[in-house]
């Protein structure tokens, strides 16, 4: 199956490519932003790059740059990841650059992802897992209709330590009903 770009009124998601590490590397070295990522800070622009590359050849993954209509420039980028068992299940997870905070492209872009994987894709189900402390993210999976499926004590070991997480899960079902779609 072909990776497609996918067009919102505001923006255009297109498949990340390595050239992207430049421009993305403020957004993974930021310490605040990185904070709920299972990563550290990248320290340099060559590990954001070897990340970048991880991301645009992984066969598990999709990954899409979020960029406007009128700036190819990737803002951040939103991922759904293939489970190894369960064929029409994905897991979401997105990350924006801070200058495009409060301006609801990341609701844009990740409602145009789910929407992809339900549509194209046949998706039964897409779950995000999420820190508990994370509460903007918290915030943006709520008003997309995700519900709170399980809070799975001392889960990860990051960065910060080890770290509760919190699961959500959207069935296709439960999209169809949500309004409105954006």
């Amino acid at each position: 199956m072909t990776f497609p770009t996918l067009p919102t009124e505001r923006l255009r998601l297109r498949p990340l490519r390595v050239d992207d590490a430049e421009v993305l590397h403020p957004v993974f070295a930021d310490e605040e932003l990185m904070r709920w990522w299972s990563s550290g800070p990248h320290e340099t622009v060559a590990e954001t790059r070897d990340y970048v590359a991880q991301n645009c050849e992984g066969t598990r993954w999709r990954t899409w740059a979020i960029t406007t209509v009128q700036d190819d420039t990737a803002l951040g980028w939103v991922v759904l990841v293939r489970s190894e068992d369960r064929p029409n299940v994905r897991e979401i997870g997105y990350i924006l650059n801070r200058s495009a905070w409060g301006t609801g492209i990341a609701r844009e872009a990740v409602n145009r992802v789910i929407q992809y994987g339900f549509e194209e894709l046949g998706l039964r189900r897409i779950c995000a897992d999420v820190d508990p402390d994370n509460l903007p993210s918290i915030k943006l999976l709520k008003a997309l209709g995700f519900q709170k499926e399980a809070h799975l004590r001392q889960e990860w070991e990051t960065h910060i330590g080890i770290r509760d997480s919190l699961i959500f899960g959207l069935l296709r079902d439960d999209w169809l009903n949500v309004d409105p779609k954006i």
